[in-house]
């Protein structure tokens, strides 16, 4: 297991990922808690959250194993389920 949670770890993702299938475009790996999270490009309500397994999410979209090094306090995002992960620093979870 590549991740530095294990695979019954607790992530937010939003409910149409989870239950309708739409593809994983921005993942997070939050630098207070160590979190990850699992979203679309889009901005999401609070009511489209939900909670996931780490592993759950990962054997939906097996192309997020890549992102497993994502260092803390860092995001990835792609345009598509197709594209390739882009990786930086993410501004909005300053040190």
């Amino acid at each position: 297991w590549p991740f530095d949670q294990a695979p019954n770890t607790a992530c937010i993702s939003l409910r149409s990922i989870v239950f309708d299938g739409a593809p994983v475009l921005h993942v997070t790996h939050d630098r207070d808690d160590h979190g990850w999270q699992f979203l679309g490009l889009c901005d999401a309500e609070a009511s489209e959250a939900c909670v996931v397994g780490l592993a759950q999410i990962v054997d939906r979209d097996a192309s997020l194993l890549e992102l497993a090094a994502l260092p803390v306090g860092w995001h990835a995002w792609r345009e598509s389920a197709s594209a390739a992960w882009q990786q930086e620093p993410n501004p909005h979870d300053p040190e």
